[in-house]
């Protein structure tokens, strides 16, 4: 079959907080930037909906003002508008696949707006009560997409269409072996991603430590920069509010590690993969998706504790930074997502077996994943 017989007419609907690609936070946003890039490079005809200061080839429907209102009392409002518009913008067009990355409004819409016969949707976020409650109610008639395999095993009567590892832009250098002595933690500043031992374990170590991150908009993320994190900042304790393009690139892959205390089951991490496509190894503690995402001795070390993150970190010099590129970037490079999801679209029925009875790789995931960690002092 040809190239432009074999073409798929896809409808990516991405979410409304960020443009695409994102400049600076925005996780799911640089996905969709992936996704949309490779499928059209591969020959596929995509539609892509976002917010405004988007790529060209985005249709541009939610205001730049709006990411302030991610997470905050108009949360609701902003989406239920900006999924007004996307679907009175397709008006009359017909889709094979309407791919939603925006959550339960937008998965409904999608599956009563009969634009297309297929609806993929990604679940990226923590997959608890009453999220899996509300997707078993529409899993027979969705193609649901796990990010990772312990978010999948947190519902496994859900059927999922595919578990999808979430990719990363990869680095245009190729990876150096020299690099500084500093650590890097590239997140959301909150107790979930366990900033306050990130700091213990560079204090411990005599190493220098980089946290990047906005302050998430709550009053315990507020209340925890302020009492756990702004304290310690010091010319060996250096926070960035944000950091984006070539000053992102330059911090993370000078590194001599990247360092991951997670506090939470997170389902997949793109900050860690992000240092390992550049070959800076990762430190994180054993929780959620890390066991997946991480090859030990290869890509990074996990942890059961502090303790063991010290001890690790005198480990890094033992990752080849050449080797831990190659393997990131063999696993989470766009063309490999692609493929996955462009499986998940051409799939007659989203009849797959579920999770259920567990594979042999859900089980060997869930033996080795304790409960989250229980948080630590800041040892202040």
């Amino acid at each position: 079959m040809s190239a432009a017989l074999d073409a798929l007419r896809i409808a990516i609907v991405a979410p409304p907080w960020y443009p695409i690609p994102p400049k600076g936070y925005g996780g799911t946003e640089l996905v969709v930037h992936l996704l949309h890039r490779e499928l059209r490079r591969l020959g596929h005809d995509v539609t892509v909906f976002g917010a405004e200061d988007s790529e060209p080839g985005v249709t541009m429907l939610a205001d730049a003002s709006w990411s302030h209102d991610l997470g905050g009392p108009d949360h609701s409002a902003r989406l239920a508008t900006y999924l007004a518009r996307v679907y009175a913008a397709m008006g009359g067009q017909r889709f094979d696949v309407i791919h939603d990355h925006t959550g339960f409004e937008g998965l409904l819409l999608a599956l009563y707006s009969g634009a297309a016969p297929a609806v993929v949707h990604t679940i990226h976020g923590e997959l608890v009560e009453p999220m899996s409650t509300f997707y078993k109610e529409v899993h027979t008639r969705a193609r649901l997409c796990a990010i990772s395999v312990s978010q999948a095993a947190a519902a496994p009567a859900l059927r999922m269409a595919g578990i999808v590892h979430n990719a990363v832009e990869l680095p245009a250098a190729p990876p150096s072996s020299s690099h500084e002595r500093y650590l890097i933690e590239v997140a959301r500043i909150t107790p979930d991603k366990g900033q306050h031992l990130a700091i213990q374990v560079a204090q411990r170590s005599g190493r220098k430590l980089i946290l990047a991150g906005k302050v998430e908009r709550t009053k315990e993320g507020k209340r925890y920069f302020e009492e756990r994190i702004e304290p310690f900042l010091s010319p060996m304790i250096e926070y960035y509010p944000n950091v984006a393009g070539q000053l992102k690139t330059r911090l993370i892959s000078r590194a001599a590690g990247g360092i991951f205390p997670l506090q939470w089951s997170e389902p997949f991490g793109l900050a860690m993969v992000e240092c390992m496509v550049a070959g800076t190894p990762v430190l994180a503690l054993r929780t959620g998706s890390t066991p997946e995402l991480i090859e030990p001795g290869v890509t990074g070390f996990l942890a059961e504790d502090v303790e063991d993150l010290i001890r690790a970190a005198a480990r890094l010099d033992q990752i080849d930074r050449v080797r831990c590129a190659e393997v990131a970037r063999e696993r989470f490079g766009p063309h490999h997502m692609t493929e996955r999801y462009i499986s998940v679209y051409r799939r007659g029925s989203v009849e797959v077996e579920p999770l259920a009875a567990p594979s042999a790789e859900v089980v060997e995931v869930l033996s080795r994943q304790p409960a989250a960690p229980t948080p630590q002092p800041s040892g202040r």
